[in-house]
């Protein structure tokens, strides 16, 4: 099975479309004040708009209350949910919305009770004291394999073009997620480094 791309961060249609383009399968909107990369649903409905049809997008929220991200999601016609806070299973059930609930990875104490979250997917992403993702940071991916056979799994935190390879031959996930591995800046791409990140998922 070819392993899904997610870009996530996606602040305006520049970098939308050139992800899309180069083949990403899916998109990250960022609605978390705290974020660098946070961006207005208004300006969200304009990018999901301009997409290609089967681009996947996805709303990233963290400790949102469920009605928020409703209307968020509502107002700017995105996909998928995914709660990157401190969210119970509970939190995690927004019917009619597919969930990706994210779990950071600190040591395998953070894998604990992961199997009672009834989601499309689970993200593994880096544990960090100060960031809910977007870090930069990774994590031992050999926890990761220890989370696979329960939802589909998706890798991130600190991936980038020179990692992912090896991160994929050592977790098999079902996705890999990127931000800071492949921007500019923070909220903004670097078209080479998408490329490149790319170029080296579907190696």
């Amino acid at each position: 099975m070819t392993t899904k791309i997610k870009i996530c961060g996606i602040t305006n249609i520049e970098d939308a479309l050139f992800a899309a383009n180069a083949g990403a399968d899916a998109l990250g909107f960022v609605f978390y004040p705290k974020s660098p990369r946070n961006v207005a649903p208004e300006v969200v409905k304009e990018i999901v708009a301009a997409l290609p049809p089967f681009v996947t997008t996805v709303g990233l929220f963290v400790n949102a209350p469920a009605e928020t991200i409703r209307q968020t999601m509502l107002a700017t016609g995105l996909d998928r949910v995914q709660l990157h806070g401190d969210e119970s299973p509970q939190d995690c059930c927004l019917p009619p919305y597919r969930v990706v609930k994210a779990v950071r990875v600190k040591d395998a104490a953070s894998l604990v009770g992961i199997a009672d979250y009834q989601v499309s997917a689970l993200l593994l992403d880096a544990w960090s004291d100060d960031h809910y993702g977007g870090s930069g940071e990774s994590f031992d991916w050999q926890l990761a394999k220890q989370a696979t056979g329960q939802s589909p799994l998706i890798l991130a935190g600190g991936l980038d073009p020179a990692n992912v390879a090896q991160a994929i031959a050592t977790v098999n996930p079902y996705a890999v997620d990127v931000s800071s591995g492949v921007e500019e800046r923070p909220g903004r791409k670097d078209h080479a480094k998408i490329k490149e990140f790319i170029k080296q998922v579907r190696r």
